[in-house]
């Protein structure tokens, strides 16, 4: 198995984990207080790693426009984590996580407007079941 097969199956199950683990500590606490404590614990082994590894030094090396789209990058995963903690604070996980993983029908047309990735039958096709289930899913 490749790296990357096995890192996007330890992140799929991770994403899973977190979303419980979240709606547990939300209790009688506010969604921005929760994410606050989880941001804050995200940056700490952030930063432990990248001293340990000794890649800190690496952000020296960023180029303008690569420092831009990281730092757009974090904004936009601000955005929907601050979103998102609202939405499970208020309504039910297993809802908000469908709707959540909508992202990857825009991730996947982003990724063959603006990095030119192949477009093939077989992601049409699993965008469109991904598409059906998360309606199917959130329909009432």
């Amino acid at each position: 198995m490749e790296n990357w097969i096995l890192f996007s199956i330890l992140s799929m199950i991770f994403a899973g984990i977190t979303s419980i683990l979240a709606k547990f500590g939300l209790k009688d606490i506010s969604a921005e207080a929760g994410l606050g404590v989880r941001t804050a614990v995200i940056f700490s082994i952030i930063t432990f790693i990248c001293l340990k590894n000794d890649t800190i030094k690496e952000i020296q090396t960023l180029s303008k426009p690569q420092f831009g789209f990281l730092v757009l990058s974090g904004i936009a995963t601000s955005l929907s984590w601050i979103f998102y903690y609202k939405a499970i604070k208020e309504g039910l996980v297993s809802y908000v996580s469908a709707i959540d993983k909508g992202s990857i029908v825009i991730t996947v047309l982003l990724s063959f407007w603006l990095l030119g990735e192949p477009i093939s039958l077989k992601i049409i096709l699993g965008t469109c079941f991904i598409t059906a289930g998360m309606l199917i899913l959130v329909w009432k």
